[in-house]
């Protein structure tokens, strides 16, 4: 296989990255437009693999998009290229809007018309995998028992969550109409070594370690349900290898987390970590909620669990306890500006 990855300098991106160097023999092509979130040291650590490649380009560029194809020939794409910071989309939408959604349709139409070119074999063979969210399915509620599936409605809340939800309207609508050989992913919030310090996980390890405020919107109620990263880049190559074209998949590890609780957690890993500052929790400062702030996600992966044979294997404490010692034992990674500049964005502020 020849894949192509969009998207592939980011968090799950590189995650993907190094799973499939360690356990396929395909050939990777990056392409990425490096954003200010994108991982600079996985590149440099790839790069010299001879079944890597790395392009630089924006996925809006039509033109580049296009020549990736010729040049390159890949048999399967993975989408993953996207804005992807709830905050930020609520601030200034018109990126999400740019990449999530005109550089889904552009790479729709780069894939139809390379399909057009190849041998019925080699058509019938490729495949385009859209790694989107639970977000585009809105907020269980509180209350609810009631979990994500792929047959469950859009109710987007956020920017971020209404323009994903439209990329995959997109890919539907392209697998419809002109029978294209997509498959969709919609996974929960993942976690990891590597990611970028805006998401919640990394930002909480970043203020305790500093023994700054640590941040929680509301009261902290919100759900969500937490996927190990090498988890779901291992669920991706079982959907290139056995996904069935127009399908979609749930990707889910049933680790659902109240943020306040999460938050917690990390304060007792750095109770130990860091003996001095203990008790972290003492540094938990509740912050003005987030405008449309999704109270519940949690997601039912029983169709690619009795489909495809997936599930997820690392347990969330083990994952979680090692996530926080990666960012202790690296505290330099992807550094934001200081907490207590004026300059400091509204990211290294509150959780993502």
């Amino acid at each position: 296989m020849r894949i192509l990855i969009t998207g592939g300098a980011g968090f799950i991106g590189t995650a993907l990255c190094r799973y499939l160097l360690k356990n396929s023999n395909a050939m990777l092509i990056v392409l990425d437009k490096l954003t200010y979130a994108s991982n600079l040291q996985a590149i440099e650590e790839f790069s010299s693999h001879p079944r890597y490649a790395f392009i630089q380009a924006d996925i809006c560029d039509a033109a580049a998009v296009e020549q990736a194809f010729q040049a390159q020939t890949p048999t399967a794409l993975v989408h993953l290229a996207a804005e992807s910071h709830v905050d930020r989309s609520i601030t200034n939408a018109s990126a999400f809007i740019e990449t999530n959604v005109k550089g889904t349709m552009i790479l729709l139409e780069a894939s139809r018309r390379y399909l057009s070119s190849l041998s019925r074999e080699a058509a019938e063979a490729f495949r385009f995998l859209h790694v989107s969210t639970d977000e585009v399915f809105g907020d269980l509620g509180r209350n609810s028992s009631d979990t994500f599936r792929e047959t469950s409605p859009y109710r987007p809340s956020s920017p971020y969550a209404a323009s994903k939800a439209a990329s995959d309207h997109l890919v539907r609508a392209w697998c419809r109409t002109h029978r294209f050989p997509a498959i969709v992913s919609n996974c929960s919030n993942n976690y990891g070594p590597e990611q970028f310090p805006e998401k919640l996980i990394p930002l909480i390890c970043r203020h305790a370690m500093n023994g700054w405020p640590l941040p929680v919107y509301g009261d902290g109620s919100q759900v969500r349900d937490w996927l190990h990263v090498q988890d779901h880049a291992r669920a991706l190559w079982c959907l290139l290898v056995a996904g069935e074209p127009g399908a979609t998949y749930a990707i889910g590890a049933r680790n659902e987390c109240r943020n306040l609780d999460l938050v917690r957690k990390i304060c007792r890993e750095f109770d130990h970590l860091l003996p001095a500052g203990a008790p972290h929790e003492k540094l938990i400062t509740f912050v003005p909620d987030r405008p449309g702030h999704d109270e519940r996600y949690a997601i039912d992966p029983a169709k690619i669990t009795t489909e495809i044979g997936w599930r997820a294997e690392i347990p969330f404490e083990e994952g979680l306890a090692e996530t926080v010692r990666w960012y202790f034992q690296n505290p330099d990674w992807q550094q934001m500006p200081a907490q207590a500049s004026e300059h400091s964005s509204t990211s290294e502020r509150v959780p993502a």
